[in-house]
C-alpha cells in the first residue's frame, strides 16, 4: 500500500504484474480492486498457498533490502473485517450554535465512512445551501432508493466480492443500520427542533459544524466491514477532495502500522492535507485496548455528559430503585408479580443459565406476564420471547451506559439487585413496574465512560493514545428508518432519531471540531489541527479516571479555544517517516511508502519519544529512577481575530493570525510526587508570527516499589492569555 509510481508505467499494471508472479497469467482474474488514486495497492482473491508465496517472497526481499520480483510491495495481509465502534453534548461541552464561525465552514467537506446515510431526514436537508465546492470532484452513486442534494454531495458504496451482506442491507448508500446517519447528523447534521427518541431527550439536535457538506463512503454492512472497502474509500476520499475524514471503525486487535488497511490509509490522507479521526475502540476497560494508534490519525476516547437516563423500577412494598436503560415502554405504574430466572428453567435447562436469562433457558409459562429478574444484563430477546411482562437485569459491566432494550427494562446494580432479591425472598407476592425513563443529572461528568479502550498505544508505547476524548455517551441524533430502535428481531420501533453509545459517537465529534478549526485555518496541517485540538481540552479529573491519560488521552476536546492556540506544534511526513525508521522500517520500505527518496539515518535513529508531538509519555520496565529528554518545537501563531480580521479573512484568501504578533511565554509545570519535570528554556519570546522557537523537556521517573504505576503530570505554556497544555505521563511495566 504505497504512495502511486512516479512516470508513465501505470499502477494497476504493476499490481497485474506482480499478482501473475505468484499466481501465472491468470491471475488477473483474481484482481478484486486496484486502488489507483490516493495511493498504489489492490486486493485479489488468492488460495492460502498463494497468499503465503506472495508474502514468503515480500518479506525475503524486504529482509534483503531488495524489491526486484516485488517491487512495489509494501506490506501483504489477509482481507479481514473490522467492527463499527456509536443534542446535549455540544452545549454541554460549551459549544452552543451560536459561537462564532466563518463562511468557509460550508465550503468543509467531510468524509463519512460508515453505514451509510439516510438522506430524506432533516438533519441533511439541503434547504438554503449553495452548489458544492468548486474543489469537490466526487460523485454521487445514484440508484433507485437513493439521490444526493447540496448538503449530501456525494455518496459512494464498496461491497467487496465475498463481503456477506444481510436480506435487509441496501445496494446503494442508503443506511440500513442507522450507526452511519448517527454520526454524519453528529458531526454535520442541521439544526432540527423538537427531536427525541419517542420524547426522550426531546430538544434541538445538530452537528457541530452544521453548515459543512457531507461526502458519505458506505464501507460498512450488516455484517462488518472489509479492509479491502476500507482502503477503496480512502483512495477515493483522497482524490475527491474531502477535508476531513470521520471512521468510526476499528478492529478486534491492534495490528503494525502497515498491516492495518485504516493506518495504511490515514498515512495517505495526511500527505495529502487530510485529518483521519478514528474511534478508539470499544474495549475498555482493560490496558492497551486502544486501536487504531497510528501517530498520524487523532484517536477519540469516550466520555459521558451530564444528562443520564434514568429507569425507576416500584416495587410493592413501596421501595423505589433507580436503574439506567432507554427505556420508551409504559406500563402506567401497573404492578406485575416478580419471578427469578433461576426460579423459571425451561426443561432441560440448568438454573444457572436460566439465572442469567440465557437463550432458550427460560420456561415461557412461568414467566408470562411477570416481571423477569436476571443476573446479567443481555438484549432482553429471551425475555420477550417467554413474554415477559418486563425484566430488571444486573448489570455490572457497563454502569455508566443506558442501552434500549426490547421490552420495559431497568439495570440495577449489584448491591440493588441483592436488595430486591430480599424482597423477592421475603415476601409471598412480590411485584414490581418499571417506569418510563426520564432524564436525570449527573453531577460528576466528564469522566471515561467504562467501554472506552484505554492505552497504553500497544505499538509505540512512547506515544500516546487515546489522543483526546469527547461525549459518547446516551448520545440522541439521527437514525435511519430502515431499522429499529435496536436493530433487533422482535423490535417494532422505527424512529428518526435514536439515543446511542460509543466510542463510534465520540469520533465524530472530534470530527466537527476538528473541522470547525479547518475553517478558520485553511492552511493548516492535519498534525496541526489535531495538537491545537489536544493543547486547548478541559483537562479530565483524574480520581474518576485512574488509568489517567491512559483513559482520556489530553482531555476532553474546546473547539472555541482550538482556534486560537496561541502556540503550535506541528509534524509532517518527513518527521513521520524519521519516527518509522526509528521504529525498524528500512529505507527501501519507507521509499514505497512515500515514493521519496528518503533514507533511514545509518547511525543514530530518532526515538519515537523525539516526535514533535504535545504528549509526553515515559514508559519503562525498570523501577529504579530513569530520565528522558523530549525535544520539541512550536510556532507562535499569535492572537485571537479581530471581528474586522475576521470579515476580511471570510472575504479572501488572506489569513490574518493576529494583530500584535509579539508574546513571552513561560512554562508552568505540574510535577506530582514521583515526578520530576523541566521545561529548558523555561521561557519562549516570540516577536514575529510563524517564528518558531525548541525547547527541551526533561522528565525524570524516580524509584518505585510498584508494577504497573502510572504518574500523571503537565506543564503549560502561558503568556498571560494562552495556555497551551501538554500532559505528561509516566508508567512501570512488567
Amino acid at each position: 500500500m504505497g504512495d502511486l509510481p512516479k512516470g508513465k508505467i501505470s499502477a494497476s499494471s504493476i499490481h497485474t504484474n506482480i499478482l501473475q508472479e505468484v499466481v501465472g497469467s491468470d491471475g488477473v482474474d483474481s484482481k478484486l480492486y486496484s486502488y489507483t488514486k490516493g495511493f498504489s495497492g489492490f486486493v485479489a482473491n488468492l488460495t492460502s498457498e498463494e497468499a503465503q508465496k506472495l508474502k514468503v517472497i515480500y518479506e525475503e526481499e524486504r529482509n534483503l533490502g531488495l524489491f526486484i520480483g516485488m517491487e512495489g510491495v509494501m506490506s501483504v495481509f489477509p482481507n479481514e473485517n473490522k467492527q463499527l465502534h456509536t443534542t446535549r453534548s455540544w452545549d454541554f461541552m460549551g459549544f452552543p450554535n451560536n459561537v462564532n464561525r466563518t463562511t468557509f465552514e460550508s465550503d468543509i467537506i467531510i468524509g463519512m465512512f460508515d453505514t451509510g446515510i439516510w438522506p430524506e431526514s432533516e438533519s441533511f436537508n439541503d434547504q438554503g445551501f449553495g452548489p458544492p465546492p468548486k474543489r469537490w470532484r466526487g460523485i454521487c452513486q445514484e440508484s433507485s432508493n437513493f439521490t444526493c442534494n447540496n448538503k449530501i454531495i456525494g455518496a459512494r458504496y464498496y461491497r467487496s466480492k465475498g463481503q456477506l451482506i444481510g436480506q435487509d442491507d441496501f445496494d446503494s448508500p442508503r443506511d440500513s443500520e442507522g450507526h452511519g446517519t448517527h454520526t454524519a447528523s453528529i458531526a454535520a447534521g442541521n439544526l432540527v427542533n423538537g427531536a427525541s427518541l419517542l420524547g426522550l431527550g426531546l430538544g434541538t439536535t445538530r452537528g457541530g459544524v452544521p453548515s459543512a457538506r457531507i461526502a458519505v463512503y458506505k464501507i460498512c454492512w450488516s455484517r462488518g466491514c472489509s479492509d479491502a472497502d476500507i482502503l477503496a474509500a480512502f483512495d477515493d476520499a483522497i482524490s475527491d477532495g474531502v477535508n476531513i475524514i470521520s471512521l468510526s471503525v476499528g478492529g478486534l486487535f491492534t495490528k503494525d502500522y502497515f498491516d492495518d488497511s485504516i493506518a495504511i490509509g490515514a498515512f495517505h490522507a495526511m500527505k495529502n492535507g487530510i485529518l483521519t479521526s478514528n474511534s478508539a475502540g470499544n474495549y475498555g476497560p482493560p490496558p492497551a485496548s486502544v486501536t487504531n494508534v497510528s501517530p498520524w490519525s487523532l484517536t477519540v476516547a469516550a466520555t459521558t455528559t451530564d444528562r443520564k437516563f434514568v429507569t425507576n423500577v416500584k416495587l410493592g412494598n413501596g421501595e423505589l430503585y433507580e436503574g439506567l436503560s432507554i427505556n420508551t415502554f409504559d406500563l402506567k405504574n401497573k404492578m406485575f408479580p416478580i419471578i427469578y430466572g433461576g426460579d423459571a428453567p425451561s426443561t432441560g435447562s440448568d438454573p444457572y443459565d436460566s439465572r442469567l436469562c440465557l437463550t432458550n433457558t427460560i420456561d415461557k409459562k412461568l414467566v408470562e406476564g411477570k416481571i423477569l429478574l436476571c443476573d446479567m444484563a443481555l438484549n432482553g430477546e429471551e425475555q420477550l420471547a417467554a413474554s415477559a411482562a418486563g425484566t430488571i437485569m444486573q448489570d455490572t459491566t457497563f454502569p455508566d451506559v443506558a442501552s434500549s432494550f426490547l421490552l420495559p427494562t431497568s439495570c440495577l446494580g449489584l448491591k440493588k439487585v441483592s436488595e430486591l432479591k430480599d424482597y423477592y425472598n421475603s415476601s409471598r407476592t412480590p411485584t414490581a413496574t418499571i417506569q418510563k425513563s426520564i432524564e436525570g443529572k449527573d453531577e460528576l461528568a466528564p469522566y471515561v465512560a467504562t467501554f472506552s479502550s484505554r492505552g497504553p498505544n500497544p505499538i509505540t508505547r512512547d506515544i500516546l493514545k487515546p489522543n483526546l476524548t469527547a461525549p459518547a455517551v446516551d448520545i440522541l441524533a439521527t437514525w435511519s428508518e430502515a431499522t429499529t430502535v435496536t436493530g433487533d428481531e422482535g423490535d417494532t420501533r422505527k424512529v428518526p432519531y435514536n439515543i446511542v453509545s460509543g466510542t463510534s459517537m465520540s469520533c465524530p465529534h472530534a470530527t466537527a471540531a476538528a473541522a470547525y478549526v479547518k475553517s478558520f485555518h485553511p492552511t493548516w496541517s492535519p498534525a496541526t489541527i489535531k495538537f491545537a485540538l489536544m493543547t486547548t481540552v478541559y483537562p479530565i479529573s483524574v480520581d474518576r479516571n485512574t488509568d489517567a491519560e491512559f483513559a482520556y488521552g489530553a482531555g476532553q476536546i474546546n473547539p472555541i479555544r482550538a482556534i486560537n492556540p496561541g502556540l503550535i506544534y506541528d509534524v509532517g511526513e518527513i518527521d513521520y517517516v524519521d519516527f518509522l525508521c526509528g521504529q525498524g522500517y528500512s529505507s527501501e520500505f519507507l521509499r514505497l511508502v512515500t515514493s521519496e527518496n528518503n533514507s533511514c539515518p545509518q547511525t543514530t535513529k530518532k526515538l519515537a519519544s523525539h516526535l514533535n508531538y504535545p504528549s509526553f509519555t515515559l514508559s519503562s520496565k525498570s523501577k529504579y529512577v530513569r530520565t528522558h529528554v523530549f525535544p520539541r518545537t512550536v510556532t507562535n501563531v499569535g492572537s485571537p481575530l479581530t471581528c474586522l480580521e475576521l470579515r476580511l479573512q471570510q472575504r479572501s484568501s488572506i489569513s490574518f493570525e493576529a494583530a500584535a504578533p509579539m508574546s513571552t511565554y513561560k512554562a508552568i509545570v505540574n510535577a506530582p510526587t514521583g515526578l520530576k519535570i523541566k521545561v529548558i528554556p523555561n521561557v519562549l519570546s516570540f516577536k514575529s508570527l510563524g517564528q518558531k522557537k525548541s525547547f527541551l523537556v526533561k522528565v525524570t521517573r524516580l524509584k518505585t516499589k510498584m508494577d504497573h504505576i502510572i504518574i500523571s503530570g503537565s506543564f503549560i505554556w502561558y503568556d498571560g492569555v494562552h495556555q497551551v497544555r501538554s500532559p505528561i505521563i509516566a508508567q512501570v511495566y512488567s
